[in-house]
């Protein structure tokens, strides 16, 4: 194993993907000399949904993205929610603060997008890096060691050392330099896990909608479910979880379920069995089936509501999962890892305007602070949102009761999407604010 002399930067992102790509874009923008470390080698795949909201089209814009026109982003204008036996559309609803659209770009494409938009705007990227943790100094982060991967992924023994006065870690749910920096898993805070694949359906996949379905409603299987919740009149069981399928727009779908920790059943089943069983009843017509997959159906961990703190110290920012920044409500992550890297980005720069020392400090201590008050109380009205919906008998209600309420499902939508005017436009604006406003940002 060779060591080779330590490089230097202002700063040091650790993963490439949306959230690190985007605070190295926004940091390079404003001058900073910023070097952007990746395990992988471009285009290489995430398990995703693929799908971007309106929130994550504003932070494309702020980015410089506003308007992409190449091939493999499909735009949507809106949702559409499948449940109780009936299918209802809402269009996202636009406000001065979001765009009234979102799209799906799958994250072999998205990713690299990003990464070289960051590499545009002025950033090193250096690929086949495999961090393996922080060099620390005095208890503080002043750099990390990477191992130099081959073509064929495996290390090629070199090791490399990487110093700069501030480190951003976006380096996802299992994130090495959280762990190796004390910063585990908050056992108070949901987790879910989300499986996927993808399939062709020339039909699907040119919808204009991207689709959720709150119940997995298959034929009923005595052998393999015995203790499931069944409907004695249609003959099927529900299933535990919550279904999607996004248009991709090229002939592909992206299909996938979730899964809270909060249900009885997470961690006791078999994820890639439910989505098949499940995909074997839509339509035939769509023609979305075990014949039309397109690879494996692949499983992720989705880390919630800030569930690795603290999100800064000692030199370190955690950006995106590797600070559980996925929206408790509907699972989306995409959105808060630009929005956080984002806001990393701002405060390094101001930082880094301040001479080293106490008062340069104050300044990167104040991204927890603004990552709290702008997320905070949301993510906890989510945990609470994470623990009703993991009763079954409490989504079936909501879903029988609630669904044909369009009312009520505008605002849920806003809710849930974390769309909600900031200014405060509409009531259900105004309420979605005070709500997040009196909630704890823990």
């Amino acid at each position: 194993m060779t060591t080779t002399m330590p490089s230097t930067a202002d700063v040091i992102v650790v993963g490439a993907g949306p959230g690190g790509a985007a605070a190295a874009a926004h940091l390079a923008q404003a001058g900073v000399d910023v070097l952007l470390l990746e395990k992988a080698a471009f285009p290489r795949d995430k398990i995703c949904g693929d799908g971007l909201t309106p929130r994550a089209c504003r932070e494309l814009v702020a980015l410089g993205l506003a308007a992409p026109q190449t091939q493999g982003w499909a735009r949507n204008k809106g949702l559409r929610i499948v449940g109780a036996g009936q299918t209802f559309e809402l269009d996202w609803p636009g406000s001065a603060a979001f765009p009234d659209h979102g799209y799906v770009r799958d994250r072999m494409r998205l990713d690299e997008t990003l990464a070289r938009h960051a590499v545009d705007r002025g950033a090193t990227l250096l690929e086949r890096r495999s961090v393996t943790g922080p060099i620390l100094e005095d208890g503080r982060v002043v750099g990390v060691t990477a191992k130099v991967l081959g073509e064929d992924g495996r290390a090629t023994g070199a090791v490399e050392e990487f110093r700069a006065p501030v480190v951003i870690a976006a380096d996802g749910v299992s994130s090495r330099m959280g762990i190796r920096t004390g910063r585990e898993k908050r056992e108070d805070r949901p987790m879910g896990v989300a499986v996927r694949a993808y399939y062709e359906s020339e039909l699907r996949s040119a919808d204009d909608y991207m689709e959720s379905w709150l119940e997995l409603w298959v034929p009923e299987d005595p052998t393999v479910d015995p203790a499931a919740m069944a409907d004695p009149a249609t003959k099927k069981i529900l299933l535990p979880g919550y279904g999607w399928l996004f248009p991709l727009g090229d002939g592909r779908v992206n299909v996938g379920l979730g899964m809270l920790d909060t249900s009885p059943a997470f961690g006791h089943v078999d994820y890639k069995d439910i989505m098949r069983r499940w995909v074997a009843t839509l339509p035939p017509e769509w023609g979305i089936s075990e014949q039309t997959r397109v690879g494996e159906i692949r499983g992720a961990a989705l880390p919630m509501a800030f569930n690795r703190q603290p999100l800064y110290a000692d030199g370190l920012l955690l950006v995106g999962d590797a600070g559980g920044m996925v929206n408790p409500f509907n699972g989306e992550g995409i959105d808060y890892a630009m929005e956080s890297g984002r806001h990393a980005a701002e405060i390094i720069v101001q930082a880094l305007a301040r001479p080293e020392g106490p008062d340069r400090e104050r300044v990167l201590r104040s991204y927890e602070q603004v990552m709290k008050a702008s997320l905070g109380g949301y993510f906890t009205l989510g945990r609470g949102f994470a623990y009703l919906i993991g009763k079954p008998e409490v989504m079936r209600l909501a879903v029988k009761y609630g669904l044909p309420r369009r009312t009520l499902m505008r605002l849920l939508l806003k809710v849930m999407a974390n769309l909600a005017d900031p200014h405060g436009r509409t009531a259900g604006d105004r309420l979605v604010k005070a709500l997040s406003k009196v909630a704890p940002a823990a």
